[in-house]
């Protein structure tokens, strides 16, 4: 006579259990693995933005163009899914307020970056020095 403990397979019971449980535990991991990717994929066109920004913004600060206000424009041919907008508003004591806006697609959606830093416009006059 055989001993039922010979058969080293899996009941029904047991297969179904484990079916139950990939169920439940594969959609929350794959949710966790879409919300990680969302995340590096923001954090990847956030770091774009910020280079491009500080890099147009010394470009327009050296061209000259603090008080200018309204330009805008894209990066153009390396990167023309983002766009750039320039303002600028007088503050006290002759400093200028510039910013720079980078938008983009992402997911449907329009995101933005913002760089701003102060210009100080000193007048001509150097007190009698060279």
């Amino acid at each position: 006579m055989r001993n039922r403990q010979d058969h080293r397979g899996f009941t029904l019971i047991e297969v179904l259990a484990t079916l139950l449980l990939l169920g439940i535990v594969m959609p929350v991991a794959m949710r966790g693995i879409s919300i990680a990717l969302a995340a590096a994929d923001n954090a990847r066109h956030v770091a774009e933005a910020s280079a491009l920004a500080e890099t147009k913004l010394n470009d327009l600060l050296t061209q000259g163009v603090s008080s200018a206000s309204g330009l805008t424009g894209d990066f153009s041919p390396d990167h023309p899914e983002y766009q750039w907008s320039y303002q600028s508003a007088p503050r006290d004591y002759d400093v200028t307020e510039v910013q720079l806006r980078v938008t983009w697609l992402e997911r449907g959606r329009s995101r933005n970056f913002d760089l701003s830093t102060l210009t100080y416009s000193s007048d001509t006059t150097t007190g009698g020095l060279p």
